[in-house]
């Protein structure tokens, strides 16, 4: 049975974009062909969590609503390195709990993290979706792999904009940040696109 994830975050006990997990969550049952869904509102409620600061809850389910929970410290982290990696094969459209695909991929990196480029187009890291910055605008690839909570919410906000990214244009861009469901819009991590190792006309990319 497929298991899937929902990485919630929870700060100073207040638990975020509720809304949009619990959408995807319902999304993925009846993408399956499952009736009902699973209420995790209700779930973290009779977690009965009391602790201050920033945490993640791994919530991991299948379509028999069986359901794990975890709650873990998180702090944002801070990546030294970036490479862009090719696979234009790869499926990630519902939030799987495997990612060996992914972790076969970081592993033939010689960086940190990798940026997934799918058909010549930019789409997520590893772990995030990307936002990209031209000018005084933000914008974030059309071509996501996964279509992330965080991503929808700076969207519904328009503190973003949709646009096609791809290998060609991406110079345009000065500096680029990682966002998902912990990782909020934030001024304090923001990376100049150099700190992509193998931008256009620098070295081959990495073929997955």
């Amino acid at each position: 049975m497929s298991q899937f994830i929902e990485s919630i975050k929870v700060e100073d006990q207040e638990v975020f974009l509720l809304e949009l997990h619990q959408k995807r969550i319902n999304q993925t049952f009846s993408h399956f062909g499952k009736e009902g869904s699973i209420d995790l509102k209700k779930i973290y409620e009779k977690l009965e969590h009391d602790e201050d600061g920033l945490f993640k809850l791994r919530f991991v389910y299948d379509l028999d609503k069986k359901v794990r929970t975890q709650m873990i410290p998180y702090a944002i982290p801070e990546i030294a390195d970036f490479q862009l990696v090719e696979n234009n094969s790869f499926d990630y459209s519902f939030k799987s709990e495997d990612r060996k695909e992914l972790d076969k991929m970081k592993m033939k990196a010689k960086t940190e993290e990798i940026i997934i480029v799918k058909n010549n187009h930019i789409t997520d890291t590893s772990f995030s979706n990307l936002l990209f910055l031209k000018g005084k605008d933000w914008f974030t690839p059309s071509t996501y792999l996964l279509n992330g909570v965080q991503r929808q919410n700076l969207l519904k906000q328009k503190k973003i904009k949709e646009a096609e990214i791809t290998l060609q244009n991406i110079k345009q861009f000065s500096h680029f940040q990682l966002i998902n469901a912990l990782n909020d819009f934030d001024d304090m991590f923001i990376y100049p696109i150099d700190r992509i190792i193998n931008l256009p006309d620098n070295e081959e990319y990495l073929d997955i």
